[in-house]
């Protein structure tokens, strides 16, 4: 695609432009520079001469002059019919704002824009139109699409069908987000299948009240504009295989994210006994997983959330991996939640969160990839807008040491209300600025030598914990796909956190602390227990 660029009328700054057009030639385009203060008989004798697909317009002076050239231009290419073509403008708020008043300008940059924004445009655009079919609708291919920039995701579950919908309509118009996640209330997950066991006097709690297949289909036509997202949806806490169907045929679930142990009375967001979720748990993970649907299973995360130790949760992090490559998972999405529990320090995330990628990554293949997501833990966002910005973007800054291909942006209000689509936008845009100034240079986690020792330290407790949970059993690889070998793994202690206690099978009756950054098993005194110890006591218990 052919683009022409100059500056016009008696404007001679060139800076914004010429970046602009560097840009476009390192993404493909072939460029035509003017140069600085053109008249605008020349511009369009340019653009009949060169014949471009894309015009690229500057201007930083006032707006008044540039109301004058623009009309004069406008009347011009109208006259010579050479409107059929993409027309772009830059310059400062004023001159952009002015710009927007004219309708063959497609789109304008006022210099608040992230340079992701400016190639994202490009590699989006088609002869004047967006069009759903520039931008990929499958979790690869818009992964590869980005890059090297991570998509931005978001989830969104307001009071109603409608007024979800409206607000997502902002979201994909802003062009901002590569992934929108529909947040469904509590009676949705549980109850969308046997509708009359629904509490309605809880309709709304948590997310947004879907009742209908049309509901589902009414939010993912309202992302069809913009950048036309990528849409997916929270699970079910029963029926799962019902409900992964229903995302499918409604919404192109971009992937799935479905539990192993938990929504279960494991956790009391479903009816369902712990082992017969397991079993019903596995058999969705498979039927995404035949039916090309990316998966996630966010077990590591759930643990965290209930306090339980790090190498637990790295633990549990590579057991459900494993699952998944063994049950056909190709596309493996792996959400790495920072700052959980909180009081971690930023060094001692990153080594827990460091175990958890190498070992996970291990198991990667050409028939098994994963995709790294970062998010900010909602547990560690205060009660205040302000301290929750800075949380959100110091997170999202440190977090790309793990080079993600996708940023869970949490809003920075979620610990104080629902998130609309102006907090959501807002909180994308400081999280986008925290990654992309990351993206300059960072330096190398892997060289320091505490991170080193406590990633190690967590891998080898991790690989204990899994010995001993295939050690219920014949001690195989295999054995992790027993869902009574699951079972058994939460029904003896070996995998525990304080705050199951009094939750169904789980016991509930490990310690844990932050001992210098770290989540730590500790004993009554607050002593660290090694996890040699504490698997060695359980053994002792159980014999």
């Amino acid at each position: 695609m052919k683009i022409l660029g100059a500056s016009i009328g008696s404007c001679v700054h060139t800076v914004g432009l010429l970046n602009f057009l560097d840009l476009a030639k390192q993404n493909g385009f072939e460029v035509i520079y003017l140069g600085a203060a053109i008249p605008v008989d020349k511009v369009v004798a340019a653009i009949e001469k060169e014949n471009p697909e894309l015009v690229a317009l500057s201007y930083r002076l006032s707006a008044e002059p540039l109301h004058n050239l623009l009309t004069e231009l406008e009347k011009t290419l109208k006259k010579k019919q050479l409107l059929n073509r993409t027309y772009v403008f830059g310059g400062t708020f004023e001159a952009a704002n002015e710009a927007k008043k004219f309708e063959f300008i497609n789109k304008t940059f006022d210099g608040s824009e992230e340079i992701e924004d400016i190639i994202m445009f490009l590699r989006g655009t088609s002869v004047g139109k967006r069009k759903e079919q520039v931008f990929p609708q499958t979790l690869g291919e818009r992964i590869k699409f980005k890059s090297p920039f991570p998509l931005v995701r978001h989830h969104i579950g307001l009071e109603s069908v409608e007024k979800t919908a409206r607000e997502i309509e902002k979201m994909a118009e802003s062009e901002l987000l590569d992934v929108i996640s529909i947040a469904p209330d509590q009676n949705c997950q549980q109850h969308f299948f046997d509708p009359e066991n629904m509490d309605h006097s809880q309709d709304g709690a948590g997310g947004v009240p879907l009742r209908r297949k049309e509901d589902f289909e009414l939010l993912y036509k309202a992302s069809r504009r913009g950048n036309y997202p990528l849409v997916r949806c929270y699970a079910g806490t029963s029926h799962m295989i019902e409900f992964s169907k229903l995302l499918k045929e409604t919404i192109n679930n971009a992937w799935a994210a479905v539990p192993l142990w938990w929504y279960s009375k494991l956790d009391r967001r479903s009816e369902r006994p712990l082992l017969a979720a397991i079993e019903e748990n596995i058999k969705a993970i498979q039927w995404n997983a035949q039916n090309n649907v990316p998966v996630e299973i966010n077990d590591s995360h759930q643990w965290a959330l209930r306090r339980c130790h790090d190498s637990l949760e790295v633990a549990t992090a590579y057991i459900v991996a494993y699952i998944a490559k063994a049950l056909g998972v190709r596309e493996y999405v792996q959400q790495f939640m920072l700052e959980t529990p909180s009081g971690l320090s930023p060094r001692g995330d990153i080594a827990k969160m460091l175990a958890k990628k190498e070992l996970i990554e291990s198991l990667q293949n050409s028939d098994f990839r994963v995709y790294r997501m970062i998010r900010t833990g909602l547990l560690s966002m205060p009660a205040d807008p302000y301290s929750a910005m800075g949380q959100l973007s110091s997170s999202m800054f440190y977090g790309w040491l793990l080079k993600p291909h996708i940023i869970h942006v949490v809003a920075y209000c979620e610990s104080m209300e629902r998130a609309t689509s102006k907090e959501i936008i807002e909180s994308v845009k400081m999280s986008r600025r925290a990654v992309n100034m990351a993206m300059r240079g960072f330096v190398d986690p892997s060289t320091d030598p505490w991170i080193n020792t406590q990633k190690n330290r967590i891998k080898d407790e991790a690989l204990m914990i899994v010995e001993a949970v295939k050690n219920l059993k014949n001690g195989k690889d295999d054995d992790l796909l027993e869902k009574d070998v699951l079972y058994k793994a939460v029904e003896s202690g070996i995998l525990d956190a304080p705050a199951l206690k009094n939750f169904s099978v789980a016991k509930g009756a490990v310690k844990t602390t932050v001992v210098d950054g770290c989540c730590r098993c500790v004993d009554d005194k607050g002593n660290v227990i090694s996890e040699q110890d504490r698997l060695r006591q359980l053994t002792e218990h159980l014999c």
